[in-house]
């Protein structure tokens, strides 16, 4: 027989006590005077024999239920018979504790996380020092790889705390029986302390061989509650100083109870510009719209929050940009011809705006250049077409603007290299545009109101373009033809006019419209950076590479503690890429340093992973286990599981407390049947 609590064993000392009222009886006689005391004799003799075996019984009694009552504490166990044996007697635990998000959630007793961590103190403490204990949360740290003793074990037990990770419970049970495997033991036995989270409790999906016993600890919190912020995005993919800008964020009611007039805030900078006030039905979703002027240049800084309890990790959204960006704009005009373009770009700071002719044409330009506008060019040579097309695989937007009166099948080879549409023949038929679709598509947002009766440009030349799937049709003409189309070509966006921007070819060259075109085209060249990026994601920003950047390569800084990382990065046609899967692990805001130069405004935030907090119920656990035949798993409720249930199952023996607890019982029944029945 083995104890759970062997040190109430000390408690037996108690049995002092009625021993020492038995030898030394404390009770006061009155003296009764007799004249003769000869016929008192022999009762006296008689009824002192009677009254010592009645204090003796009594004695016994009380010492019995003493000796049950402290044994009953001690919780004893009677060792199944897998324990008979030296080799079996040694014990190897691999213990999880989930210490994800989603254990700041509390129930009656408190935190998930502080109820899971003292019912595997429980355990610990009632296995022996020779038993082996692995620990394993879901940061899969290198600690986590070993074995500890009973006393490290609770000293690394205690040292745990909450985490951003989030592994599949299947995958930890694989970590946990990769373990095992190199250990020699009679018992090795897996424990899992869970809050059972739907979105990684994955149980079903364990191959987990069937030599190993699962134990399954599930802590469920009474309130599964929680309000998140989702995503964030602008309306422009362009945010410039001085403008006003248009922020949208979603937020989620991941609960059953509906909220109201709740508010979310905006900070830039640190500083609160807006405001935003909400109502959630439960399991609904609501978008946000924050108003706010960018006032200041460069990189700007932003947080939107909420105020939600107990779930905390989600209330807050980081996010980025910059307000100085620029487009950088190549013109190359065709040999002899009118250009009409390079005012639309030279006097706008917002474009960094570079030009050439046809017959000194700047190759290393092409490089930098986010647009690439090519004006009625007459010929496009082998080296010029291999260029156009490494430019559409670096991003960005090329405009082509056909010359009506130049080599036709040098258009036709370009376009042909591009898999643009082929082009058919010169139609000179006088042609309105069709109307434009103002409220969606490419001119979205351009125009302040919708224009009823809006004049168009008026075409006098166009090419025929043959149809093509995945041409998107931006302007028509009243025949059907295409005027300005669309093709996403590797990864550039590749826009193509059916007629040149002449007076011979028509009006559009000097119409209201060529102004808003042009912009859009440029604006959609941007590779916007992300906002922001998930901590633990797939997580890639890409800008233009340096020279520089070979010998030094850029570091990533921390803006509040200063804290430095070098990234992973890759060189790709002239760009740099670099990702952030494993690093950083704290949230909040960075920059991309280069001897001190900020490159670029980083913001990092929680993964929303588990911010959805639906558990499973021991009954649906249950349920699955069935159904996936996991006859090794057993689930034990910790509100009435103790230490020696745990324990009980471990070593597969026979728990006795209850025994000894209904021995003690009955000695103090029999104590008191004596005292009233038995007379002296």
């Amino acid at each position: 027989m083995f104890f759970l609590y062997p040190s109430f064993l000390w408690a037996l000392f108690a049995l002092l006590v009625p021993i020492i009222i038995h030898l030394f009886n404390f009770k006061k006689y009155k003296i009764v005077y007799f004249t003769n005391v000869r016929f008192l004799k022999n009762l006296q003799e008689k009824s002192k024999a009677k009254s010592r075996l009645k204090e003796i019984l009594v004695l016994l009694m009380r010492c019995l239920a003493i000796i049950c009552l402290v044994l009953a504490f001690a919780q004893p166990f009677v060792p199944g018979l897998k324990n008979t044996n030296s080799n079996a007697s040694r014990k190897i635990l691999s213990i999880y504790i989930d210490n994800s998000f989603s254990t700041q959630n509390v129930n009656k007793q408190g935190a998930v996380l502080d109820i899971e961590k003292l019912k595997a103190k429980e355990l610990i403490q009632s296995l022996s020092n020779a038993d082996k204990v692995q620990i394993i949360t879901n940061d899969f740290e290198g600690k986590h790889q070993r074995l500890h003793t009973k006393q490290d074990a609770l000293t690394v037990l205690e040292e745990i705390k909450m985490s951003a990770a989030v592994k599949p419970v299947d995958l930890v049970l694989k970590r946990q029986a990769e373990f095992l495997r190199q250990y020699n033991a009679g018992i090795k036995q897996i424990f899992l302390f869970s809050d059972l989270q739907k979105s990684s409790f994955n149980i079903g999906q364990s191959k987990i061989d069937t030599v190993f016993k699962v134990f399954v600890v599930p802590v469920i919190p009474n309130l599964q509650n929680n309000i998140y912020l989702d995503s964030c995005w602008f309306e422009s993919p362009l945010q410039q100083q001085g403008f006003n800008q248009q922020l949208h964020a979603r937020v989620v009611n991941a609960g059953s109870q509906t909220m109201d007039v709740l508010s979310a805030k905006l900070f830039i900078n640190q500083k609160q510009v807006a405001i935003s006030s909400f109502s959630l039905e439960a399991q609904g979703s609501a978008e946000l719209k924050f108003s706010f002027m960018c006032k200041e240049a460069g990189f700007n800084l932003c947080e939107i929050k909420i105020d939600d309890y107990p779930i905390t990790f989600d209330d807050q959204l980081r996010l980025a940009f910059n307000s100085t960006k620029h487009i950088g704009v190549h013109l190359i005009t065709g040999k002899g011809k009118t250009d009409k373009l390079s005012a639309l770009f030279k006097n706008d700071s917002l474009f960094e705006f570079k030009q050439n002719n046809e017959t000194a044409i700047d190759y290393a330009m092409f490089k930098n250049a986010d647009v690439l506008v090519l004006n009625q060019l007459s010929e496009f040579g082998s080296g010029l077409t291999a260029e156009i097309n490494a430019f559409t695989k670096k991003g960005g937007s090329l405009i082509i603007i056909p010359s009506l009166n130049d080599n036709l099948s040098s258009y036709s080879n370009l376009f042909e290299s591009l898999k643009l549409p082929k082009i058919l023949d010169l139609d000179t038929t006088r042609l309105k545009t069709n109307d434009i679709d103002q409220s969606k598509g490419f001119f979205e947002g351009v125009f302040e109101k919708k224009v009823d009766r809006m004049n168009l440009p008026l075409i006098n030349k166009h090419f025929q373009l043959q149809a093509l799937t995945g041409v998107e049709s931006i302007m028509t003409l009243q025949n059907g033809d295409i005027l300005l189309a669309c093709m996403e070509v590797n990864k550039a966006k590749v826009y193509f006019f059916s007629s040149a921007l002449s007076a011979e070819a028509g009006n559009f060259y000097n119409h209201a419209l060529l102004v808003p075109s042009f912009y859009r085209m440029c604006f959609n060249s941007i590779q916007s950076s992300p906002l922001y990026f998930t901590l633990g994601g797939q997580g890639m920003f890409e800008m233009r590479s340096n020279p520089a950047f070979i010998e030094q390569p850029p570091s990533v800084v921390n803006t509040e503690t200063k804290n430095d990382f070098i990234p992973e990065y890759k060189v790709y046609l002239n760009n740099m890429r670099f990702y952030f899967q494993h690093q950083p692990q704290i949230p909040g805001f960075y920059y991309l340093q280069h001897q001190k130069q900020n490159l670029q405004a980083l913001a990092f935030n929680y993964s929303r992973f588990e911010s959805d907090l639906s558990t499973y119920s021991m009954v649906e656990l249950q349920q699955i286990l069935d159904q996936n035949h996991l006859n090794h798993f057993k689930l034990i409720d910790y509100q009435s599981a103790k230490a020696g249930e745990l324990i009980s199952l471990v070593e597969g023996g026979k728990k006795l407390w209850k025994l000894f607890l209904l021995l003690a019982l009955s000695f103090i029944l029999a104590e008191i049947v004596l005292l009233r029945f038995l007379k002296q």
